[in-house]
């Protein structure tokens, strides 16, 4: 089982040494996997991402250092790998003591040629050059002879003058194994034509006309002269086995720090896969509490619309009865009317009164009228009250979810731009600067990135449009709701009338 660090949330600094102990159980448990089927040791808290193929040493090493720290290891990292330190020093003490034996390499035959000693660069030797020209060629000049041996790929010739008025030539060749190549095709060639060291030196005294050619070895190079002198200066006695040798070095040198190379980059990707972590849960978390708020928003708003339609209905139910009972007054004082108008006068008084109260009925009638029209004026301006709500309602609604859609819009871009932020750290750490398709790359994400912010400081301008445009809404739908309240409270006063009989 490898570990996550989605498992739990960090810890402090100071919880460190308290928090290892939980680690370190679940390693004596074998939760977590140390040792492999096939011996090796592994750390299971950096699975994936570093060599997993540890010796005893490196990995107590690497636990000691991680759990040390540095600025760029969490504490929870810290607490891990000091619990794997512990576990590697107390329940797996035992592997410090078995080492991988050496495999004993096999007796390889070794060849003369490996024990000769060679003048390194290699370097080749031309003897008895006669300084005359032959055929319009000057032999005595360095570039005759580069020309003639140019299959061999010599890198350059020097000429040396004896007193005979003969020459000798030096031949360097390129020092890689190459090199060693060529220069051991030059000497074969001399061997073909029986121009070699060998014969050289049985017919030294009667040379006669031609050349002779061979690979400087250690007896040419220790010779008295101006040849044995230059090769001092310029070259030194190897063998081909330390030649090996050197390149092995060489070649493992380079393998330590293309693996240091490799680790630190590991380590740097292991720090930007954090930090994007971090922000990709920084985001999820944002997204979540956008949820919240905005199912917490559709709530608030229908429990708005519910208290808007229930106080419409409540108002409407108000006027109804209001309607109802300026229709049964209408009617008593109808009744009230015909039967004063049968009542007979026995006296002038009582006709007197009987007139001043037809008057006053007539005046209380045409009152009523008059309130009734008032009523019908009143039913219609709430009518249009309510009219007038319900469209602001729907127009602040509408704004609301164009709101909703420009906020989707901009968290949206902040990710797209987290997430090209993140690609270019990346692709600064681990791509080769002199490479120019990632620089083009690069170029075009910080196009696209500037692009992104562009469009969200657009989107943030008409957010805040929006936003005064529904303050301004609610302010409007407020107000007309108060005057509908107001124009409602004002309408029961025709109940407190009442008619004289």
């Amino acid at each position: 089982m490898d570990y996550s660090s989605d498992e739990e949330s960090d810890i402090s600094e100071s919880e460190i040494v308290e928090y290892k102990e939980k680690p370190y159980e679940q390693l004596k448990t074998g939760k977590y996997k140390v040792k492999g089927t096939n011996g090796t040791l592994r750390c299971p808290f950096c699975a994936g991402k570093k060599k997993q193929d540890y010796r005893y040493k490196d990995l107590l090493q690497h636990a000691s250092g991680v759990a040390k720290g540095s600025a760029n290891r969490s504490a929870k990292q810290k607490a891990n790998h000091l619990a794997l330190a512990k576990y590697l020093e107390t329940d797996l003490a035992s592997e410090s003591d078995q080492a991988p034996r050496a495999v004993e390499p096999k007796p390889v035959t070794r060849t003369q040629e490996q024990d000769d000693l060679f003048v390194w660069p290699w370097t080749g030797i031309i003897t008895n050059i006669v300084t005359e020209q032959k055929n319009g060629n000057d032999l005595g000049d360095s570039a005759y002879w580069l020309k003639k041996f140019s299959k061999h790929k010599p890198l350059e010739v020097h000429t040396f003058w004896n007193e005979d008025q003969t020459a000798l030539a030096i031949v360097r060749f390129n020092n890689d194994w190459t090199g060693f190549m060529n220069a051991t095709a030059f000497e074969k060639a001399f061997e073909a034509d029986r121009h070699s060291k060998k014969e050289w030196n049985v017919q030294k005294q009667h040379p006669g006309s031609n050349i002779y050619g061979w690979v400087a070895r250690a007896d040419d190079y220790s010779s008295e002269g101006p040849v044995g002198e230059y090769l001092r200066q310029t070259g030194e006695l190897k063998t081909i086995s330390d030649i090996v040798e050197a390149a092995k070095q060489d070649r493992n040198t380079i393998v330590a720090n293309l693996a240091n190379e490799i680790d630190l980059k590991n380590e740097n990707l292991d720090e930007l896969q954090y930090k994007y972590n971090e922000k990709s849960m920084s985001l999820s978390r944002m997204l979540e509490e956008k949820d919240k708020l905005h199912h917490a928003f559709y709530e608030e708003t229908r429990k708005m619309q519910r208290l808007a339609r229930d106080h419409v209905q409540r108002i409407l139910g108000e006027q109804e009865k209001l309607n109802y009972e300026l229709d049964s007054k209408r009617k008593e004082l109808d009744s009230w009317s015909k039967e004063l108008n049968k009542r007979e006068a026995l006296t002038e008084r009582e006709k007197q009164k009987l007139d001043d109260d037809k008057k006053k009925n007539n005046e209380r009638n045409n009152s009523l009228q008059m309130a009734s029209i008032e009523q019908r004026k009143a039913d219609e301006n709430v009518l249009k009250l309510v009219e007038e709500q319900k469209r602001e309602k729907e127009e602040a609604l509408s704004k609301i979810l164009q709101l909703e859609k420009q906020l989707d819009a901009k968290q949206k871009l902040e990710m797209e731009i987290e997430e090209i932020k993140g690609k270019l750290q990346v692709m600064k750490h681990l791509g080769d600067e002199d490479d120019t398709a990632v620089q083009n790359k690069m170029k075009e994400m910080n196009e696209e990135l500037e692009e992104k912010v562009g469009e969200m400081e657009n989107l943030e301008s008409l957010n805040q449009t929006l936003i005064v445009k529904e303050r301004q809404s609610n302010d409007e739908l407020q107000a007309a709701r108060t005057e509908l309240i107001t124009v409602c409270f004002s309408l029961p006063f025709v109940l407190f009338y009442e008619p004289v009989v």
